[in-house]
């Protein structure tokens, strides 16, 4: 989205370190939910941009200041205070929602995946509101959903191989994902057969496999960041025509999901119809008034005309 600023790297003042670490909050709240992707929670929120300047930052540069000693420098140039309001969020999300997202997808899956479908599908409309349309970014834009629509749909490998190679692809796959809108890196394990072996590796502490997978998600986040970045840099237009596609193509597996819940429902009537219709209806909501907030030109809430958000300065002519 517009909303998204490098300088965001290097927060001052303790709204941004609040922004950040309610960031991380959401982020990790999207992670623990399958189908939810963390880098749509990223993008919804503005942050997207910095994120992956932020993960581009870790490289042989930076490295190189550290072994030569020059902490100070570093300190300065690294964007350390962005990553750890972050990820404390992140964390802050794992031990306070775990147990409580776990326990809404369990009994009410409708109204948790109803609420993130509405937030969803603002930050879709905000951002095609937002492209310069032309051939290229139309064309983006549906092969992006066409490939979100059918990654989302993909059955799970029965006889999935769990060789060190497998793996570390596997990891690749994942956190590619994991930072691309609309598809998580926990469903990608799912289709490749390396959900619930990856977690036995974690609960069993097999080091040598997990270093494996490590790497390859090490590997996998540096360069994918970077192809990224660069895109984004060089294609802005284009490339967030294909984010919002893989978001839109990703809202299949939302709908499936929720559609699964109302079957177990034991009585789905008009209260409840009411309850996801109004969850949707305050995930959109709540997603358009940051938005406005955040850059001041949301298209659905400048059709209603009643909520402005800031006034941008006005330019000399």
């Amino acid at each position: 989205m517009q909303a998204d600023r490098t300088p965001l790297l290097h927060p001052r003042g303790w709204l941004q370190y609040l922004r950040l670490y309610g960031s991380g909050i959401a982020m990790g709240a999207a992670d623990l939910v399958p189908g939810v992707s963390g880098g749509t929670m990223a993008l919804i929120l503005g942050i997207y941009r910095a994120l992956l300047e932020a993960i581009r930052s870790v490289n042989g540069h930076h490295l190189r200041m550290l072994l030569a000693g020059r902490f100070l420098q570093l300190w300065r140039e690294f964007p350390w205070r962005f990553l750890l309001a972050l990820g404390i969020g992140l964390l802050s999300a794992v031990f306070l929602l775990a147990n409580v997202l776990g326990e809404l997808l369990e009994k009410r899956p409708t109204f948790l995946y109803a609420f993130f479908a509405g937030m969803i599908i603002a930050s879709i409309l905000a951002i095609v509101a937002r492209v310069r349309w032309g051939g290229p970014q139309a064309l983006a834009f549906l092969l992006s959903t066409v490939a979100a629509f059918v990654i989302v749909a993909a059955p799970q490998l029965q006889e999935a191989d769990h060789s060190l190679p497998t793996l570390f692809f596997s990891g690749m796959l994942a956190i590619c994902a994991m930072i691309l809108p609309g598809i998580s890196g926990s469903f990608i394990l799912l289709i490749l057969g390396q959900y619930e072996y990856v977690l036995g590796l974690v609960r069993q502490l097999e080091l040598i496999p997990l270093a494996v997978f490590a790497f390859g998600c090490v590997l996998g986040l540096m360069l994918f960041s970077r192809l990224l970045s660069w895109l984004l840099r060089h294609y802005e237009h284009t490339t967030m025509a294909l984010l919002a596609g893989f978001m839109l193509g990703s809202l299949r597996l939302i709908v499936r999901e929720a559609s699964e819940g109302v079957a177990v429902l034991p009585r789905f009537d008009w209260p409840e119809q009411a309850l996801v219709l109004a969850l949707t209806l305050a995930g959109l909501l709540l997603v358009s008034v940051l938005d406005q907030l955040a850059a001041g030109e949301n298209p659905l809430m400048q059709r209603v005309g009643w909520f402005r958000g800031p006034r941008k300065p006005k330019t000399k002519r």
